[in-house]
């Protein structure tokens, strides 16, 4: 397996075993997420600790994850991303676009946010209609 999985209460917290995230491997974390998804707990955190290189295909990957988990109304957020990934991305111009955290608590606090932000946009409580 090129993943280490981590079930946590809100959140799986899902580590890529490899120091180059190929398309390849990209498309496996794809299916593993996936399969996440349509889990109970749903929110994943990519801890990206250990990948030091990513092929464009793989950022690609990444990128349509966490729109796919966001229209799912699941949270996606990536951490401990190492100096040199970091730089692929502000050098492909995405780091903008994706859901970085520098730490995995931080991430926690991202889901947790979200998480109230989903249930306070889902309520039905919430009456905009004047009545005279």
């Amino acid at each position: 397996m090129e993943f280490k999985i981590d079930t946590k209460e809100k959140f799986t917290v899902v580590t890529p075993i490899t120091s180059h995230l190929t398309a390849n491997i990209a498309a496996d974390l794809m299916q593993k997420c996936d399969d996440l998804l349509h889990q109970t707990i749903k929110n994943v955190v990519l801890n990206m600790g250990l990948v030091e290189r990513i092929d464009e295909n793989a950022v690609e990957t990444i990128m349509n994850l966490q729109q796919q988990f966001y229209d799912n109304s699941a949270s996606f957020v990536i951490c401990n991303l190492t100096k040199q990934v970091d730089d692929q991305l502000e050098e492909m111009e995405i780091a903008e676009v994706l859901n970085i955290t520098p730490t995995e608590s931080e991430a926690w606090d991202i889901v947790q946010m979200e998480e109230i932000e989903r249930e306070l946009l889902d309520g039905d409580d919430v009456n905009f209609e004047n009545n005279p």
